[in-house]
């Protein structure tokens, strides 16, 4: 799996360097200094040099680094990336440069804790600060006691959560947030269009409750694909294409009735990521025109009607418009909101 680890700043100074096997030398982090941060036409998360493998995320005015020489699951290592990054901000408030130089301690400490010998372990933010914390040193037997809870929630059938969690006020919150990707021709006609979603979770209960979360009777989750013909399948139902569980759902509860039922760690938390290719109902329509005037001049003229409920209101909408890159001077005219050139980015930035 992973052979080290590394924390680079965005003029490409290690801030965090960790080496898990015996195969790397510590002189790789120049490698990747010099072949992805020095060089802008790198775009890939993932570069191969030879049998040495840099998978990278930016977070913030961070990278974030995994090498590898082995065939390692590259889903399982971004996905790890994106966890260190979500621990940071738990423990910090953001993860940035500021941040990874002012605790450069503990964060060595959560990488021997999430990672042994280039294994990704428990990265359950919750479980970790029970027993990662920046607060003062404790009695010896405040830390019996602590410790015997660590054990027992580290092996034990909820590792996720502990018995002993009390409020009171029981409290729960669910968050739906939903992305809608969509590539149009120049005629207007859909390519592809697909929504992605996760639903966050913020839990404040006691004990250790089950807990069954419902879904809208248009959701339709088919348990046989091979029933999936037109003559069965329902108009107005949204099919699911796939979908990813925290590991607190029982999924041989899901697998036989297509209920999620759970028991919550405490706290703020992940509880599903879905994917859904039919039935997209696009929120705008974009309609663009182009017009080449000349060899030294292009206009645009585009349009954006809204297809939602008169009732519902858009928030924060920004439309990119890509513009050449020898652009000179640029003229602009807008009926709503503002719009302006932003030359960094080679684009119109339309609000």
């Amino acid at each position: 799996m992973i052979s080290a680890f590394f924390i680079y700043n965005q003029k490409g100074e290690v801030l965090i360097s960790r080496l898990y096997r015996q195969d790397l030398k510590r002189s790789v982090a120049d490698i990747f200094r010099i072949q992805v941060i020095s060089n802008t036409d790198v775009r890939s998360p993932i570069i191969t040099l030879g049998s040495t493998s840099f998978f990278h995320v930016r977070h913030d005015n961070l990278y974030i680094v995994a090498v590898t020489k082995c065939n390692a699951n590259a889903a399982l290592v971004f996905e790890f990336c994106y966890r260190l990054g979500n621990i940071g901000k738990a423990y910090f408030g953001k993860f940035d440069e500021e941040a990874v130089k002012n605790n450069f301690v503990l964060i060595y400490e959560l990488l021997d804790e999430v990672l042994d010998f280039g294994y990704p372990q428990n990265s359950e933010t919750e479980t970790l600060k029970m027993y990662i914390t920046t607060e003062g040193v404790k009695s010896q037997r405040a830390v019996k006691e602590d410790s015997s809870k660590i054990t027992i929630q580290a092996t034990g059938a909820t590792s996720w959560r502990r018995s002993d969690i009390k409020y009171r006020k029981n409290e729960a919150f669910i968050d739906v947030i939903e992305s809608v990707n969509l590539l149009m021709s120049t005629k207007g006609t859909t390519l592809r269009a697909d929504v992605s979603g996760q639903i966050m979770m913020r839990a404040y209960l006691s004990g250790t409750p089950e807990c069954k979360f419902g879904l809208n009777d248009k959701l339709l989750l088919e348990k046989d694909t091979s029933h999936r013909g037109l003559s069965q399948r329902r108009t107005n139902a949204v099919e699911i294409d796939d979908c990813q569980f925290h590991q607190c759902v029982k999924l041989g509860k899901f697998d036989s009735d297509r209920t999620i039922s759970f028991v919550p760690p405490d706290g703020e938390f992940e509880l599903m990521r879905y994917r859904t290719t039919e039935n997209v109902n696009l929120p705008f329509r974009v309609h663009p025109v182009v017009n080449e005037i000349g060899k030294s001049r292009v206009e645009y003229r585009v349009t954006v009607k809204a297809n939602f409920s008169p009732k519902l209101i858009a928030n924060n909408v920004v439309i990119r418009i890509p513009t050449p890159l020898n652009t000179a001077s640029i003229n602009i005219r807008v009926t709503a909101g503002r719009a302006r050139y932003v030359p960094a980015e080679n684009s119109i930035v339309w609000k």
